[in-house]
């Protein structure tokens, strides 16, 4: 008998490449689309034309309490999905608390509910991130969840609040998956929006036109920057809902050879014959100055005003400038093994 799946977040970037991998079976998969999306849906049946799978949208939106507009819809998913796949989020660095919460905690929770009443639901497949982690330094394995790390911005915070629901609310099995920073296929390039290190385009497109290629520079070196192909996120999402006996747990979808900020630059850069970072400094130096001193300046009216100069400069969110160099380093043991045996990697 084939699988039914429900899908939030479906016409996301995320959310296609998954339901390309799950439409490569015989399947029934239920997409929640909001009223705007259609032309979305439309293009991901479009996709997926030549899969066996069969796509079927329903209306709703996750900021309802019920999910689905019609009880009708509400009803058939109740007694048929055998599993949920949520995706659906907001990932903005700009986004302002009350969205977020909206989004990330309140629609997770609507989700959750709609899933502890499927009757036939084995397992509730929920789409985290690696910014649970916050500020916490070291080691962050997929066993650790809530180690005291700060959440200071509000995308870590919501992020981390959503998976919380689920380890304490979601009545069925449940599987976490932590992806890093998520960028284009690595097959195609594909990606649909301006996010992460995709802002620094712009300033080495601005350094290519006025400097020349064999111009040292010199830039921070910071801390690896976990960016993960959206097809190898997607693949592997795929490949651990089929496994059986592994509910319960996380999986980190990460680069075990994850490149410094440096490292990544200098490859931007020389893709683009931009000059590159010749010197870079360690960014830990920084930390010999005293935590209370560090907090004080940064909140300094001339300081923020020069970061907020620089940011807006690049087109960057400054939020983003201090949230891209998270101080942990991620193990995935777990996705190792469910992953062992398929040719499923991390390019």
């Amino acid at each position: 008998m084939a699988t039914t799946y429900f899908v939030t977040g479906g016409t996301g970037f995320i959310g296609r490449f998954l339901i390309r991998e799950l439409a490569a079976k015989e399947c029934d998969i239920y997409v929640l689309v909001r009223s705007g999306s259609r032309q979305k849906f439309a293009r991901l049946v479009d996709a997926c034309d030549s899969l066996p799978g069969r796509l079927i949208p329903v209306t709703g939106d996750i900021t309802r309490r019920s999910v689905l507009s019609a009880k009708k819809d509400r009803e058939l998913l109740i007694r048929s999905v055998d599993q949920v796949f949520h995706l659906a989020a907001i990932y903005d660095m700009s986004v302002d608390s009350d969205t977020a919460r909206t989004m990330n905690v309140d629609g997770t929770e609507h989700v959750i509910q709609l899933a502890n009443d499927m009757k036939k639901c084995t397992c509730l497949h929920h789409v985290s991130s690696i910014a649970v982690a916050g500020d916490f330094k070291g080691v962050f394995d997929e066993t650790m969840f809530d180690e005291g790390q700060k959440l200071k911005h509000p995308y870590f915070a919501t992020k981390f609040e959503s998976e919380q629901l689920v380890r304490t609310t979601a009545k069925t099995p449940w599987r976490i998956y932590r992806p890093g920073v998520v960028v284009g296929s690595s097959q195609t390039g594909e990606m649909d929006k301006i996010d992460g290190p995709y802002y620094f385009f712009k300033l080495i497109q601005n350094i290519r036109g006025v400097l020349p290629q064999w111009m040292p520079l010199v830039g921070i070196e910071g801390g690896p920057l976990q960016m993960v192909p959206v097809d190898y996120v997607a693949a592997a999402i795929a490949r651990i809902a089929s496994q059986p006996g592994l509910d319960g747990k996380a999986f980190h979808l990460v680069d075990r050879e994850a490149r410094s900020i440096g490292d990544v630059t200098n490859e931007f850069c020389r893709a683009a014959h931009a000059p590159e970072l010749a010197m870079r400094i360690d960014s830990r130096m920084f930390n010999v100055i005293p935590p209370g001193i560090r907090m004080v300046a940064g909140q300094l009216p001339m300081v923020r005003d020069f970061r907020d100069t620089i940011a807006d400069s690049i087109g960057v969110p400054p939020q983003l400038l201090g949230s891209m160099n998270l101080r942990a380093t991620f193990s995935d043991a777990n996705t190792a093994a469910a992953l062992d045996g398929s040719d499923i990697e991390c390019p």
